[in-house]
């Protein structure tokens, strides 16, 4: 693996493109900002791993491996965040004084039809970048 390859893009990867840990919001933003870049530092490693068995890294593998991980996290893991989130309502019983965020609902869409759009543009362009970038060792 190429472990400096590794570092600069999937760096460069996550920088284009928290309430969980802490009450406040404006602390909250830091973490949650801090939390996805470690996070997607971390996900690189799966896309180089990907790259490396392959022994191909092009911009549209990389688009499509990101296409794949963000379909994941609409369909598998926003319908989860409501039961790991201390603070977000879920589906069944609704917003208390403690749990008052509201839940993403079916691939994010409570929040509007811009966050599917997103999820998916977003974790493709992570993908196309760091696919592109990265040499194979």
């Amino acid at each position: 693996m190429n472990w400096t390859s590794w570092l600069l893009w999937g760096f460069v990867s996550t920088v284009v493109l928290g309430t969980i840990f802490t009450p406040s919001r404006d602390k909250a933003k830091f973490i949650g900002f801090f939390l996805h870049f470690v996070n997607g530092w971390i996900f690189s490693l799966i896309y180089v791993a990907t790259f490396q068995v392959l022994q191909k890294s092009t911009w549209w593998l990389g688009a499509g491996i990101g296409l794949v991980h963000a379909t994941f996290v609409l369909t598998m893991a926003l319908p989860v965040l409501p039961a790991l989130h201390p603070r977000m309502a879920n589906e069944q019983y609704g917003p208390t004084v403690v749990r008052q965020l509201e839940p993403p609902g079916f691939l994010g869409l409570h929040y509007g039809i811009r966050t599917p759009i997103s999820v998916l543009a977003a974790h493709a362009i992570f993908g196309a970048i760091l696919g592109a970038f990265y040499t194979i060792k």
